[in-house]
């Protein structure tokens, strides 16, 4: 469903991203991570179309990023890492405005809001103004916005951050339960956190992949080599990649 071929993406003499490539398939929780500075959100903003690549090609559900951004965008559910939010609309209203930018109809619209207020744990908040809500309630109002209508890949940038530690188990439960027939890729700093969610580790270090494996693949190193999980993408990241599965 993702589809990333030697993209390279310069801002001016700077390469954010160097030469990246890997693919995501229906059914994965992908957790990306690296450093702050590392690429990671350069990465996400070029799959959702906001960027183009200076170089290379990205395909999401079989449409070029370049040619068919319209198309793509009706694929993907993207969470930014700076959630940025209409302040003065009401939540309801705003999901209600988020679904017919997508395309849905009325009925449909209402229905999805139903269904992920319940999911997202939103049904205290729908009568207020967005400004009114606090960092994990807006948090969980950009994953309904990004989930609203019901896309193939989602694309989360930091999403747990500003949920306490109940929101968070639940939002791994969530997310468990959204990955039949989904390809998901979400970024995050703490690794703890991906363990416990993702199918799969991809680990980006100036602006180049250094690590990419299955999380069971990983764990199993691990305990072969007696070292930790973190002791594994440390060693990644300091040697560049090198042994790294790819």
């Amino acid at each position: 469903m993702i589809r990333v071929d030697q993209v390279t993406r310069r801002f001016g003499t700077l390469e954010a991203v160097r030469g990246v490539s890997f693919e995501i398939g229906a059914g994965e929780v992908v957790g990306f991570l690296g450093p702050n500075g590392a690429g990671k959100s350069t990465l996400l903003k070029m799959l959702s179309t906001f960027l183009l690549p200076s170089t290379g090609s990205i395909e999401v559900a079989g449409y070029d990023t370049r040619r068919d951004s319209i198309e793509v965008r009706r694929r993907i559910g993207y969470l930014p890492e700076h959630n940025a939010l209409f302040d003065n609309m009401r939540v309801r209203a705003f999901l209600r405005f988020m679904g017919a930018a997508r395309g849905l109809e009325d009925q449909a619209i209402e229905q999805r809001i139903e269904e992920l207020c319940e999911r997202v744990q939103l049904e205290t908040v729908l009568g207020k103004r967005l400004v009114e809500c606090s960092k994990g309630y807006r948090q969980r109002i950009g994953l309904a916005a990004a989930l609203i209508h019901d896309p193939p890949v989602l694309l989360l940038d930091e999403p747990t951050h500003g949920l306490d530690p109940l929101q968070v188990v639940a939002f791994r439960k969530f997310l468990a339960e959204l990955r039949e027939g989904r390809a998901i890729l979400f970024s995050s700093h703490i690794l703890a956190e991906v363990a416990q969610i993702a199918t799969r580790l991809l680990v980006i270090q100036d602006g180049q992949i250094c690590l990419d494996a299955p999380l069971a693949e990983l764990n199993a190193r691990a305990g072969e080599s007696g070292q930790t999980l973190e002791q594994l993408v440390i060693q990644a990241v300091s040697t560049g990649g090198a042994g790294a599965s790819q």
